[in-house]
């Protein structure tokens, strides 16, 4: 079996990074993580990435100041080095030009926390909040040039529940996505979605509803 190869970008910690690795080092995963790249040296993840014998790379962009695109072409000389195949968003907090995304047209995925297309942007949280909705969650999509606009992958729904704050909300969400975001990535490595077919469709008594009723 080709293993697809991975590179994984961020900027910060990395828990979604860290599912993904895991989730990778089994036998039947049609992917192999081979990068972790970080735009900010010193990044929490990168350690982790080493730790797991994962080579890691750093290109600040902080240096490049207000060119976007001159970053980007730095970061996408140093994936297109190292043969990548498939990019994973996790906590990269750049906002990526149309140069970058067509660049990856198909072969990028990012994670939102919210049930897209509700709730684009940041903030995700407090807004499902105000807003009152009972399902909240997270998506997988592709990334395309408008922003948390791509053709949605996976979909990961919890019960909002009474009390909650942003931050008890976002820890549930949270643990949805390092579900999610390994499954996602299985599906488009192993070629079973693509960008324009969108996702699988699930079984047609999947229900999801919340508050329960009794």
């Amino acid at each position: 079996m080709h293993k697809r190869r991975v590179a994984i970008l961020i900027s910060g910690r990395g828990s979604n990074m860290a599912a993904l690795i895991e989730a990778a080092k089994a036998k039947d995963f049609p992917a192999q993580i081979v990068l972790v790249a970080s735009n900010i040296a010193g990044a929490g993840g990168l350690a982790i990435a080493a730790a797991n014998g994962i080579e890691t790379l750093t290109v600040e962009s902080k240096p490049f100041g207000a060119d976007r695109e001159a970053f980007e072409r730095a970061m996408h000389r140093e994936l297109e080095a190292r043969n990548i195949e498939l990019i994973c968003l996790a906590g990269f907090l750049r906002l990526l030009t149309p140069w970058f995304v067509t660049q990856w047209e198909g072969r990028m995925l990012n994670i939102h926390p919210a049930l897209l297309p509700s709730y684009r942007g940041l903030h995700t949280h407090e807004r499902a909040l105000a807003d009152g909705v009972k399902i909240h969650g997270a998506t997988v999509h592709f990334v395309v040039t408008e922003v948390d606009s791509g053709p949605i992958v996976i979909q990961g729904a919890v019960a909002v529940r009474p009390g909650d704050t942003a931050q008890t909300l976002a820890d549930r969400v949270l643990q949805v996505e390092h579900r999610i975001y390994p499954a996602a990535l299985r599906l488009v490595a192993s070629g079973h979605i693509t960008s324009g077919r969108g996702a699988v469709a699930a079984d047609t008594d999947d229900v999801f509803i919340s508050p329960r009723l009794d």
